[in-house]
């Protein structure tokens, strides 16, 4: 029977290329983001080789998350894999001079959009005692490094949730694994510097880092797996890169 997959953040970086992954291996797709004009497209895109349903919502909007869940047409509302991809980072800046307002757009997509929309998911997976979790983390989950202060703690909640996840869901057989990608060139420095371009080009300079497409294939071989294998927790760096501050560049 072909599986559905419902994947936020699906327009632009890892979330728009786990998207194409799947469809080329033939999941049907609910593809969930804020920019309609990317998510037509990649509908278009993608509709030559599976069925997609699309659903334009902010994660940090749980009333909107919960109406766009309710909304699924009949064929897609059996959801077998949920993919929390949506997440960003605002700002580098030391605690002391930090942003409230970056503090709480990280936190409210970071945290609680994952929540709102797990929340939204979940039950039905429960009933079914069936269904697959990947909640997209990131090495800084792992540890803390200077200026990340807010984001690496709101990646060590997601880091906690998938555990949580995983002990709650046990009982139901639903498998929960999270991956955790470092250095991934992708609108995320752009988005973490503000559109300085400048900035975020020389994140990526000097070595090689990971692409969108490395991280879809690894999640595409997660959901893959015989029933009674879970994935449980993949931390996944460049070559380059041994730890958050630590890069060999040419």
């Amino acid at each position: 029977m072909k599986k559905t997959a419902f994947i936020t953040g699906a327009t632009s970086g890892i979330g728009r290329e786990i998207a194409r992954e799947f469809a080329k291996n033939s999941l049907r797709l609910i593809l969930c983001g804020r920019r309609q004009e990317r998510l037509d497209k990649l509908q278009t895109e993608l509709s030559a080789h599976t069925e997609v349903h699309t659903l334009n919502f902010d994660v940090r909007d749980k009333e909107k998350v919960a109406t766009a869940v309710a909304s699924l047409p009949e064929n897609f509302q059996t959801i077998d894999i949920l993919i929390n991809n949506a997440g960003n980072a605002h700002g580098l800046d030391p605690i002391q001079t930090g942003s409230i307002d970056d503090w709480d757009a990280m936190l409210d997509i970071n945290v609680k959009g994952l929540l709102y929309v797990s929340n939204a998911i979940i039950p039905q997976m429960v009933e079914r005692n069936a269904g697959h979790i990947i909640n997209i983390g990131s090495t800084a989950g792992k540890e803390v490094y200077p200026n990340g202060n807010v984001y690496c703690a709101s990646k060590h909640a997601v880091d906690a949730l998938n555990q949580g996840m995983r002990l709650d869901l046990n009982a139901h057989g639903i498998r929960v694994g999270a991956i955790n990608p470092g250095l991934v060139e992708t609108e995320f420095s752009d988005v973490r510097f503000k559109g300085n371009t400048e900035r975020a080009e020389k994140v990526y300079q000097g070595y090689q880092p990971l692409t969108p497409k490395d991280i879809a294939e690894i999640a595409y071989f997660i959901v893959s797996r015989p029933p009674h294998v879970n994935v449980a927790d993949l931390m996944v760096m460049c070559t380059a890169q041994a730890s958050s501050t630590i890069v060999k560049k040419s």
